[in-house]
């Protein structure tokens, strides 16, 4: 179904009869065929709902460059509309920068939270990335500058697209121009002081080779986080809960009960 939003038009999906309610959050780039397997699992036992975060699925895009407050804003006028809060949530990646912000400044909306491979903490910059991030700025600088001489303007819109294809990430080069936007927006906020405010009790699920959000963001959650235990899925990547669904649906059930 699709319910306007904030200006989106926002696709989510429920399944199950029961009287508990669970909402699944997505990562970046992902959709809710991401949670299907583990939502027709609890389906037997929960109410479940799934949803689209704008730009992603079946959902429309942000009318502006969004934050994670806003995202989040987005979500608790859904968990409002469809009358299922407190709500237990299950988050992936992305997700979870959007479930820490809900429990921290919305708690009434949140029973229990379930992170597997939460975003949200920002990773130490090496040296050599600082001198990376340095290399980028400087280039970026002169070719805005080059941009306001008429002549060269064609040159400086090629020159900073190189720039961004050589210097972005895989899933910041994917994104139309607004949504690059709206990724820089959400990448830049560091969540780490959000964590002790959080008073659901909260499963972390992670796996121990995650390149994406590694596992010391899970350690540093559960030392943080005054209610919070962690599981660790050895060998196993980001998408641990998904490669081993049916061993994540089996932890989820003994946490929920």
């Amino acid at each position: 179904m699709l319910t306007e939003i904030k200006g989106v038009n926002l696709h989510w999906e429920q399944s199950g009869q029961g009287d508990k309610n669970i909402l699944m959050l997505h990562g970046w780039g992902c959709s809710t065929k991401h949670f299907e397997p583990i939502a027709k699992a609890l389906a037997s036992d929960y109410h479940v709902t799934v949803i689209d975060f704008p730009a992603h699925g079946e959902s429309s895009q942000p009318p502006e460059p969004w934050g994670v407050s806003d995202f989040a804003d987005c979500v608790k006028q859904l968990i409002e509309k469809l009358g299922i809060a407190p709500c237990d949530i299950i988050a992936h990646s992305f997700g979870g920068r959007v479930a820490l912000w809900l429990a921290a400044n919305e708690p009434q909306l949140v029973n229990r939270l379930v992170l597997t491979g939460c975003a949200g903490l920002r990773k130490p910059q090496t040296e050599e990335q600082k001198k990376k991030s340095q290399r980028y700025q400087k280039l970026k600088k002169l070719y805005l500058g080059l941009e306001k001489v008429k002549p060269l303007q064609s040159l400086a819109e090629s020159g900073l697209k190189a720039l961004q294809q050589k210097y972005g990430s895989a899933d910041y080069n994917a994104l139309s121009d607004e949504m690059k936007k709206t990724f820089v927006k959400v990448v830049n906020e560091d969540l780490s002081p959000l964590l002790p405010r959080i008073q659901a009790s909260t499963l972390l699920v992670w796996g121990e080779k995650d390149d994406s959000t590694p596992l010391w963001m899970g350690q540093k959650m559960e030392k943080e986080i005054p209610d919070a235990g962690l599981v660790v899925f050895e060998g196993d990547d980001h998408f641990a809960y998904l490669r081993q669904w049916p061993r994540f649906v089996t932890v989820l059930r003994a946490f929920l009960k």
